[in-house]
């Protein structure tokens, strides 16, 4: 039988491999008994995993989220891949962050994985336009992308420009969306009973949020649309272009805003993201959404997903060796 500490950590893994598990499947995978397993799911609650259990025959355990972070359990593969996104961080707000964070798994693994880490050299290299928005302090964005998944009300206090003496705000946020080197909430504002765009470095969230909200579509259906419209001509420059289309993007947004100068990025989660941008032909947008090293999946307009199909042609029909023009015939 295996001594507590290390049943523990395999009972920790196996609630991680799958949602729930009986107490009887549980107790043979460890060889030990129900009582022995009721046991050490007290010892795992006591270490801060918020263990489930539904009683009766049908009842089981489960790992569910809780208010606190509490020991992680990762496999080789998973440290490895940690240590590349911490080592490859190219934001230097949180860039101490990341440091002390490899540091800490470091610090605590055997010397296999250690030798296997300090092997890893990499050079993240910034761009000379940063371009990307600002992401000085991550808890706003957080909290706002929140109660956009939640509709939740948001009060804050914004400031419009700079001296300017801050503003009590009350607004229903539906979408975050990056434009050139900022970040932007488009909300409708439950005060002025209209559209408004807020950047978030402006914004001072006050908590808690307040009730649920019912959907508002924008105006025209297109959230692209309608902020660049907002913003034409702000700085000099006419965002309408002949062509416009939609795109979902399976990489972060932080690692897309860089690249796309006038559109918008909405972020879908930490991996993906929506992307409404526009070219001066269809081609040429569909060019500019396949640079990225990423799986790309059109929304629209069906023109977009033509223009797409018709360079996987030209590709693949270019990727087929073809006859040398210099070459002798036979």
């Amino acid at each position: 039988m295996q001594k507590t500490s290390s049943r523990l950590l395999t009972l920790l893994s196996l609630l991680q491999a799958r949602p729930e598990w009986s107490g009887d499947d549980l107790a043979e995978r460890l060889e030990v008994t129900v009582r022995t397993v009721r046991r050490d799911i007290d010892r795992l609650r006591a270490l801060g995993y918020p263990v489930a259990a539904d009683k009766g025959p049908g009842g089981g355990y489960r790992l569910r989220p809780g208010s606190q972070m509490p020991p992680l359990l990762f496999d080789d593969e998973q440290v490895i891949a940690l240590a590349v996104a911490l080592r490859s961080t190219a934001r230097p707000a949180i860039a101490e962050d990341a440091d002390r964070a490899l540091a800490t798994i470091r610090n605590v693994l055997p010397p296999r994985l250690r030798q296997r880490i300090d092997a890893l050299h990499i050079t993240t290299v910034r761009p000379p336009d940063p371009g990307a928005p600002p992401a000085r302090d991550l808890d706003p964005l957080t909290t706002v992308s929140t109660a956009i998944q939640r509709r939740e009300e948001l009060r804050l206090d914004y400031t419009p420009h700079q001296g300017a003496a801050p503003q009590r705000r009350r607004v229903e946020p539906h979408h975050l969306v990056a434009w050139r080197t900022h970040w932007y909430l488009l909300a409708w504002d439950l005060d002025r009973d209209d559209w408004r765009t807020f950047r978030t470095d402006r914004m001072t969230l006050r908590t808690p949020t307040g009730p649920r909200f019912a959907v508002r579509q924008v105006p025209g259906g297109d959230v692209s649309a309608f902020v660049t419209g907002r913003f034409r001509g702000s700085d000099g420059t006419d965002a309408a272009w002949p062509c416009r289309g939609e795109a979902i993007l399976e990489l972060p947004a932080s690692e897309v805003v860089p690249h796309i100068a006038d559109g918008i990025v909405e972020p879908l989660g930490p991996t993906r993201c929506r992307v409404i941008t526009g070219s001066w032909s269809w081609t040429a947008l569909a060019a500019g959404l396949g640079r990225f090293d990423a799986n790309l999946h059109v929304v629209g307009p069906p023109a977009l997903r033509e223009a797409c199909a018709t360079l996987a042609r030209r590709y693949g029909a270019a990727a087929t060796e073809p006859d040398r023009p210099d070459a002798p015939d036979d």
